[in-house]
């Protein structure tokens, strides 16, 4: 039986596939690590909308990001 693979794994593939730059690879990769670390490593498929906000709100206020 093959193993599965990992979640970052299979997002860095599919970056890959669509031809993205290193520099977005990783970015996207930082942003998704962060989330779910945030969630304290919930798998984004447990995951609905009012963790998105929460992530959000939390940047906004307590990171200071701001909308371009």
């Amino acid at each position: 039986m093959k193993p599965q693979k990992k979640l970052l794994d299979i997002i860095r593939d599919k970056i890959r596939f669509k031809h993205y730059s290193l520099s977005t690879e990783k970015t996207y990769l930082y942003w998704i690590k962060y989330y779910i670390l945030f969630h304290k490593k919930r798998h984004p498929i447990e995951m609905t909308k009012p963790e998105i906000e929460q992530f959000l709100t939390y940047l906004a206020n307590e990171k200071g990001f701001k909308r371009p």
